[in-house]
């Protein structure tokens, strides 16, 4: 089922989208992190349609060819999170229920505790509030599984170490982290072109420059969930993350899974979170 969006436009930049649902059901903004794209909700999508939502996954800026401006001051937190309002703005939405998995859980973070006036649940998948991962890299082994951040801060490397063999490096690398490989060499196709990974590495050199610092505590209804074989977040940062909300607060730990939730454990995560949006009254 389709709606009618099919692209949006904010900050001179136009977003492509995909909108499914009625066009006038509870709108639910689905946002992807890296090196994904917004097909990787099609499955988890598709659970919702039958109850009715809205479902609207665009792909974020860096991602969408009319949306990678090549400055990197142009990825701060503040820009990635006017992008979700402009989103909801042009789908008519007063207020929106966010997902968000990877980057895409960094800015519904963001997003929940700084407009919590267009947010009216937040449910973040793989990473918790930022505040609890600046806390596990301080006190725990976080920095370790965090450490690519510092590569990623070197200007065309990264993209050019990507490329290698078409993609099929960093496809390998997606694998034995647990992601599946059709998926995997999806992801990595972009890679082929250093030129198209600029963008959405952009996101990760933007931190230095992000004077906004990391959000504060949320108060709208919130649920986690947490793959348990992470490699990239540790359970210390993930059990962090509820002294960071304030409102009705879940936290669900699938231990059997890695840092892919949206794609490998799409029949957990849409039973969790079908059940979290019922539990918040529109």
């Amino acid at each position: 089922m389709a709606g009618v969006l099919g692209s949006f436009e904010h900050d001179g930049l136009t977003f492509e989208v995909t909108d499914r649902g009625p066009a006038d059901g509870r709108v639910v903004v689905m946002l992807h992190g890296f090196p994904e794209d917004r097909h990787e909700w099609s499955a988890l999508a598709e659970k919702l349609l039958g109850d009715g939502f809205r479902v609207l996954a665009p792909d974020q800026r860096g991602y969408s060819p009319g949306a990678s401006p090549p400055d990197r001051r142009a990825y701060r937190m503040e820009a990635l999170v006017s992008d979700v309002l402009a989103l909801a703005d042009a789908a008519g939405a007063e207020r929106v229920d966010v997902v968000g998995h990877d980057w895409g859980a960094a800015v519904a973070w963001a997003l929940a505790a700084r407009h919590a006036e267009r947010v009216r649940s937040l449910c973040a998948l793989s990473v918790p509030h930022p505040r609890a991962m600046l806390r596990a890299v301080r006190r725990g082994g976080q920095a370790l599984r965090s450490s690519y951040v510092l590569f990623f801060q070197l200007p065309w490397v990264p993209e050019h170490m990507f490329a290698l063999n078409n993609g099929r490096r960093m496809a390998r690398g997606l694998e034995r982290s647990g992601l599946d490989r059709p998926t995997a060499q999806r992801f990595a196709a972009r890679a082929a072109d250093p030129r198209a990974l600029t963008g959405p590495l952009n996101w990760y050199r933007a931190v230095p420059l992000d004077g906004a610092g990391a959000p504060d505590r949320v108060e709208v209804p919130t649920l986690f969930i947490w793959g348990g074989r992470d490699r990239y977040i540790g359970r210390t940062a993930a059990l962090a993350c509820g002294q960071w909300v304030d409102g009705p607060y879940r936290f669900v730990a699938l231990e059997e899974y890695s840092h892919w939730l949206p794609t490998t454990a799409a029949d957990e995560v849409a039973a969790a979170l079908c059940e979290h949006l019922a539990s918040v009254p529109v």
